[in-house]
């Protein structure tokens, strides 16, 4: 019975300090957020200090990936076309193509991918890489010596992270729209009006607003939660492998966490 009792305590304490722990880190993110949403709404971030650094961030990080992003999608896109149209053709229902290319690729498929790829491009990437530097002393020192971390290194990075999302999602997803009307359709301006009235009834209003909310959303989850835990000091008592253990797999799976979240939210938005 002494022993049961023990390990029970033992249990308790074990629970507590893990949901402590996990209470912690989601203030410390919202904490995070705040502080880079001030930021951005603060006009001294956009002064002539701080704005080549921004707009050097934002260029370096959206622009090689969205040529070779938007070619893979292109590819993956018409393949996905392609046996969507012949798949609809041999059941007889052809007059149904372009919705269901319209709502897979646009509305589900394009703004997930955009956001996953940033995320393991960029974001993930870079919250190690702090993490690193913080492990190491190096932020420490930045600090010390006057460096504004949040302003010079973590504001960029976030915003990076955010706009590249945005690119990557509207300029795919016009590319689609365009494929899917050659592929249906062919180089023809004739069928034009019948195919931006189909667009039409799909992108109605409320759908246009979930797929804005989505996307924005998505660049949110996936330009803060990878670089907040490196921004905080590490606790005393912690451990050293838990650089990996908070920016490998745990950051990777409370993003993953979200945006799964995010998007079964748009999905009961379109279709319940």
């Amino acid at each position: 019975m002494m022993t049961l009792s023990v390990s029970l305590i033992i249990g308790m304490r074990r629970l507590h300090r893990a949901t402590m722990a996990w209470l912690g880190s989601w203030w410390r993110l919202v904490h995070f957020a705040i502080l880079v949403f001030s930021l951005a709404l603060s006009p001294s971030s956009y002064n002539r200090d701080n704005r080549p650094i921004l707009a050097h961030r934002l260029v370096s990080n959206t622009a090689p990936n969205l040529v070779w992003f938007s070619v893979a999608c292109a590819l993956v896109s018409l393949v996905l076309i392609r046996i969507v149209v012949v798949s609809a053709q041999s059941y007889g229902l052809s007059r149904y193509a372009l919705e269901m290319v319209v709502r897979v690729l646009v509305l589900e498929l394009i703004p997930l991918t955009a956001a996953l790829f940033v995320a393991l491009r960029l974001t993930l990437p870079d919250g190690i890489a702090f993490a690193q530097m913080r492990s190491s002393g190096v932020l420490d020192t930045m600090q010390r010596q006057g460096v504004d971390l949040l302003r010079r290194e973590y504001f960029p990075r976030v915003m990076s992270g955010i706009f590249a999302v945005w690119m990557l999602a509207i300029v795919s997803c016009v590319t689609s729209l365009v494929l899917a009307y050659i592929t249906i359709y062919g180089f023809t301006p004739w069928a034009l009006q019948g195919y931006t009235r189909v667009v039409g009834q799909i992108f109605n209003p409320a759908v246009a607003l979930i797929l804005a909310l989505k996307v924005i959303f998505f660049s949110f989850a996936v330009a803060l939660i990878p670089l907040a835990s490196s921004y905080y000091p590490e606790e005393p008592h912690g451990r050293r492998n838990r650089l990996w253990a908070a920016h490998g797999l745990s950051e990777m799976l409370r993003l993953f966490s979200v945006i799964l979240l995010i998007e079964v939210a748009s999905l009961m938005g379109n279709y319940y």
